[in-house]
Parts: structure tokens; C-alpha cells; sequence
């Protein structure tokens, strides 16, 4: 894994730290070729008008949220509406957005399923992702997830090379042999090129967007703030759950 130095993330929050790559196309090495089964799966595009869409209250489709055409798997039985967040420990308006999402997530009804897909448009949030997916392979994810934020906004460190890492997940009991067995593990890579499969199927742009049963997507670009946010999410959701 390439070794990011601090000046590349003070660079990036300064610069474009929750804006995506300029091609979203793009993939990494450290990612890795997309999966030859996804060829199978037609893209998507951005739809900002369809007389179709259910009407959202106040919130206006092209303007504050847009619709994938066609709608895109989801990773949640068929019997739940699904709203996942792309999102990157290091931007400051993730880190600022969590909390919020976490209680959001935690009053959900029964029907209403939320993951998380971290981004990888550069190796940094590749490595972040890798983190991501590893501590969910450690069974660590929820312990570690609000901290992972903290780590690097609260206490500046940037946890942007494998031995920062490997030190960090030893805070929570994970002992460095553990670590290095599930951060190389071909789960994880799996994972991480699915992540990177999603990220352009959803046209990520920016950090945080959340997408709803894989058919809307919004995100704090589009939006007022952070509450008005999940007021739009509850209503897709509603929206699509009514429309079962």
C-alpha cells in the first residue's frame, strides 16, 4: 500500500477534501480492475425531470436530488427500501454529518435498510476504505467507525499509511497479525472493488451522498443543511416504501 503524506491530505481538505475525481472512470491500482460481472449490468445516468417521480413535498427533482435511470441493484433484501451513504473519514463534512446520520439510522422502522460505501477515487480514500472494510471483517465496524472520524479530525491523525493502522486497531484489541490477515484478505478487496463499482454506477461527485433503494441520489451539495437532508431521505423513502 502506498504511503500518502500529510501534506497530500491538508492539501486535499483545503483544496477539494469531499469533492470526487475529475473522472469518475478512473480506477487505481490499488482497487483494482472492475469485476468481469459487472460489465453485465448496464450504466446509469443522471435523470433531472420524470413525470413519474412522486411528488416530494417541497423538494424539487434536478434540483434537489436527481434519479438514476435505469434504478441500481441494492445490496438489501427486496422488502426493504435501502439508503446507503458514500462517504470518506476524511472530510470534515462527513465527520460533522455522522452523528446526525447515526441517530437518523438507529430510528429507522424495520423496512428501511442503511449502508454505508465508503469512497476510493484516489489512494488515500482507497486506504480509508480498505480500513473500513477490514474492521467490518474483524467484526470492529461499530466500534471502530465513530472513532476511525475522531482519529483524524479531533486528534490530526491522518491514518494515512498501513503502520498508523495497524497501530490504531490495536487500541481495539486487534493484534497486528489479525490486522495484516483481513487488510490483505480477498474479501476485502472484493469489497472494495464493489465500492468502486457503486461510486461510478451512482455518479459520485461529492461526499456525503446518500442514495435511496438505489433509484434517488442527494447530498449536502444539494441541500440547505444537514436536517433538511434526512427530511428529503425520509420522503424518497416513504415515497418508495408507499410504492410497494
Amino acid at each position: 500500500m502506498r504511503t500518502t503524506k500529510l501534506g497530500i491530505l491538508a492539501a486535499l481538505l483545503l483544496l477539494a477534501a469531499c469533492g470526487g475525481p475529475a473522472d469518475t472512470g478512473a480506477t487505481d491500482p490499488a482497487v483494482g480492475d472492475e469485476p468481469a460481472a459487472a460489465a453485465t449490468i448496464p450504466d446509469s445516468e443522471l435523470v433531472t425531470s420524470d413525470a413519474a417521480v412522486p411528488t416530494i413535498g417541497r423538494f424539487q427533482l434536478g434540483v434537489h436530488y436527481a434519479r438514476l435511470s435505469p434504478t441500481q441493484p441494492t445490496s438489501s433484501s427486496p422488502d426493504k427500501v435501502e439508503v446507503a451513504e458514500v462517504f470518506w473519514y476524511g472530510c470534515p463534512h462527513c465527520f460533522n454529518f455522522d452523528p446526525l446520520l447515526e441517530r437518523w439510522r438507529t430510528a429507522q422502522p424495520d423496512h428501511v435498510s442503511f449502508v454505508r460505501v465508503p469512497a476510493v477515487w484516489n489512494p488515500l480514500l482507497q486506504l480509508h476504505a480498505r480500513a473500513f472494510y477490514t474492521a467490518e471483517a474483524l467484526g470492529k465496524g461499530a466500534e471502530i467507525h465513530g472513532e476511525f472520524f475522531r482519529e483524524i479530525h479531533e486528534r490530526h491523525n491522518t491514518l494515512d499509511t498501513e503502520t498508523k493502522l495497524t497501530e490504531f486497531f490495536g487500541r481495539f484489541g486487534v493484534e497486528a497479525a489479525a490486522f495484516k490477515l483481513a487488510f490483505d484478505s480477498f474479501e476485502v478487496h472484493a469489497k472494495l472493488q464493489r465500492a468502486d463499482e457503486l461510486s461510478r454506477r451512482y455518479h459520485i461527485e461529492s461526499v456525503p451522498t446518500l442514495i435511496v433503494n438505489g433509484k434517488y441520489t442527494t447530498g449536502g451539495g444539494q441541500i440547505g443543511s444537514y436536517e433538511e437532508l434526512l427530511e428529503l431521505v425520509d420522503a424518497l423513502v416513504a415515497a418508495e416504501h408507499e410504492g410497494r
